[in-house]
């Protein structure tokens, strides 16, 4: 049963139940803001969708926390603790690299373990990576740390922050900045490919996002027992303790606006309710282009943004197996044959190419209730350009590439696969662009290059309609656990200012 509520409190629509929506959700109702959260979907969590087939468990999206602390702070508002709702277990090695050569590179903050890893690559470049491991510790300090939560307004707050970041060469790209450092091709791209996990191409991505590895260093990688789907019901369950109110499986249709204020929100079951102020966790241009469209900011604002530039979509596998695993690690890195080509055809060229290489995740090693006794749970995850460059029938074309991508896994390390699947399916760019409205089925939102970032991404808050917000990838900082829950930070920072002042 919720606390009762105040009276005279001031009220607050959060569209969008993904990370973003809840950790701004839990931020709002802990200051007292009468909060709703509605999700269109059966389920909540967004990207953090799940699903339970033939008693396997599979999470959707994210697979692992980094910067547990960005979530724990959430519960610690109120003097609770997040161990009340969530269990974080600890993932080691953080992943296993793999080429095709057979080689295997073991990743994680153990320093003793890893520099032995680098050694066994190039020897030369234990000095290079400490060295990297600065820069990355500078760039954590100035992109996350002082900007991260940081909502950017204006250009001034932007011109503000650039001599810091000129300073750190942000023009440069993640893999060139490593290129800098260390030799070895492999040691390149194990120190580069991180930004695919927030949809930036590692050729082109600012070298600001370096601080990833920094964040994995010292905060770890962790997994929540259960799946990353717990951590979401974790969160609903104390935003609900703290009296807040969740609508589930009721889309939101449009936001009704009069004077440049949002006045109402409206579901398609005819559901409306007036709000003191609204915040978006859906899709950027389906926030302005569909639920504010009949406003001419909302129809402006979706004609400019699409034609920024969207990160690739993804094509994921989910298959659970007969057998247990103990030798594949939670996740693995499947280099292909090619890496900057790779990242060429699908972030330039648009096509689906012969080759590939594969994140896979392998959670039950870790969390044997994610399937039956004896039994594993998997997803393959391929990045794919999205459905802007790559016009393909994926109805056609995705049972022919969920094949090969099993047939790899099969070469590299299952031969059997095939004969010990007990269930399967997969999910393609037109799934993204159909459950989660996700523009040009892109499964990060907007690109995050230089141009696109910070001031130059979605405003936390509206320019026109001034209780209108923004919450998630779409906005600054952008995409990845901790990017997004940041974002809601910066988010109610500013609401709580608006809706008290």
């Amino acid at each position: 049963m919720n606390p009762p509520q105040d009276k005279d409190a001031k009220t607050a629509c959060i569209i969008g139940a993904g990370f973003g929506g809840l950790a701004l959700a839990i931020r709002l109702q802990s200051a007292g803001i009468a909060t709703t959260v509605i999700e269109g979907r059966d389920k909540p969590g967004g990207r953090a969708y799940f699903w339970e087939r033939d008693g396997f468990t599979f999470d959707a999206g994210p697979t692992v926390v980094t910067d547990p602390d960005c979530l724990k702070e959430l519960w610690a508002l109120t003097g609770h603790d997040m161990k009340r709702d969530v269990e974080l277990m600890p993932v080691r090695p953080f992943y296993r690299l793999n080429w095709p050569d057979g080689h295997n590179f073991d990743y994680s903050n153990d320093k003793a373990s890893l520099y032995k890893e680098i050694e066994k690559l190039n020897p030369n470049d234990v000095a290079g990576y400490q060295r990297f491991l600065e820069y990355a510790a500078g760039v954590y300090e100035e992109g996350y740390v002082k900007l991260g939560t940081v909502p950017f307004l204006d250009f001034k707050s932007m011109m503000k922050a650039a001599p810091a970041l000129a300073k750190k060469q942000a023009w440069r790209s993640v893999y060139s900045m490593v290129s800098s450092y260390v030799e070895s091709e492999k040691l390149r791209e194990a120190l580069s490919f991180h930004t695919l996990l927030v949809g930036g191409n590692p050729m082109k991505t600012s070298s600001i996002y370096a601080l990833i590895h920094k964040l994995e260093m010292d905060g770890g990688v962790w997994w929540t027992r259960g799946g990353t789907n717990r951590l979401i019901a974790g969160m609903i369950r104390h935003f609900e303790r703290l009296g807040g109110t969740m609508k589930i499986g009721d889309p939101v249709v449009r936001v009704h606006t009069q004077n440049d204020r949002a006045r109402e929100v409206e579901t398609a079951s005819g559901w409306r309710q007036p709000f003191d102020a609204v915040a978006s966790n859906a899709d950027i241009v389906h926030s302005y282009q569909d639920l504010l469209g009949r406003d001419q900011r909302g129809w402006r604002m979706g004609k400019r943004l699409k034609k920024k530039s969207y990160s690739p979509s993804l094509f994921v596998v989910h298959f659970g197996l007969e057998g247990t695993w103990p030798g594949i690690p939670h996740h693995m890195i499947l280099f292909g044959p090619r890496y900057k080509g790779l990242l060429r055809d699908i972030y330039e060229n648009g096509v689906l190419p012969e080759d590939f290489s594969i994140y896979l995740h392998h959670p039950t090693v870790t969390d044997p209730s994610m399937a039956p006794p004896g039994k594993s749970t998997f997803y393959a995850l391929v990045p794919v350009a999205h459905m802007g460059k790559l016009k393909i029938d994926w109805d056609k074309v995705g049972p022919e590439l969920e094949k090969r991508i099993l047939d790899e896994i099969g070469r590299r390390l299952i031969p059997d696969i095939h004969d010990r699947i007990v269930t399967k399916f997969h999910y393609a760019p037109s799934d993204f662009a159909t459950d989660l409205n996700a523009h040009l089925g892109s499964a990060f939102s907007l690109e995050p290059v230089l141009t696109q970032s910070a001031f130059f991404r979605g405003h936390n808050r509206d320019d026109v309609i001034d209780n209108f917000y923004l919450v998630g990838a779409g906005t600054h900082p952008g995409a990845g656990i901790p990017g997004v829950v940041g974002s809601a930070k910066a988010t109610a920072g500013l609401m709580i200012e608006d809706l008290t002042s």
